[in-house]
């Protein structure tokens, strides 16, 4: 069982994957945004980061490379549907930065689980 805090400016998301992944016996945060994310991490780090890439107040590229600098190396997938680009060129930044794993919106279930799986393992 991971701590896995979850990060999306979309509630169905965090609600869809929040269930899934506790399905898996993962205990699972969620926050709605960059900065509610880092705040939440700082209080109650996690396992693993699960965010989307585009969200309002800080998005999840500005707040990997935040949390990056006090957490080296922090286990993080980056999923984006996309938005003034393709998703595909928010996820290339992503894995830029260090980001294990990408996954593009929307997300299948079982893609979901194996890509945690593949970065806990």
């Amino acid at each position: 069982m991971a701590r896995i805090l979850i990060i999306d400016d979309d509630p169905w998301v965090l609600k869809i994957f929040t269930q899934i992944l506790e399905a898996e016996g993962h205990s699972i945060s969620t926050a709605s945004n960059g900065q509610e994310g880092i705040d939440l991490f700082r209080q109650k780090p996690a396992d693993l980061i699960i965010t989307d890439m585009v969200m309002p107040v800080k998005d999840g590229l500005k707040m990997i490379m935040e949390l990056e600098k006090e957490f080296p190396n922090i286990p993080a997938i980056a999923i984006s549907g996309g938005g003034v680009i393709e998703p595909e060129r928010y996820l290339i930044l992503a894995e830029s930065i260090g980001t294990r794993k990408t996954l593009t919106k929307p997300v299948a279930k079982q893609d979901l689980i194996d890509a945690v799986n593949a970065v806990l393992n």
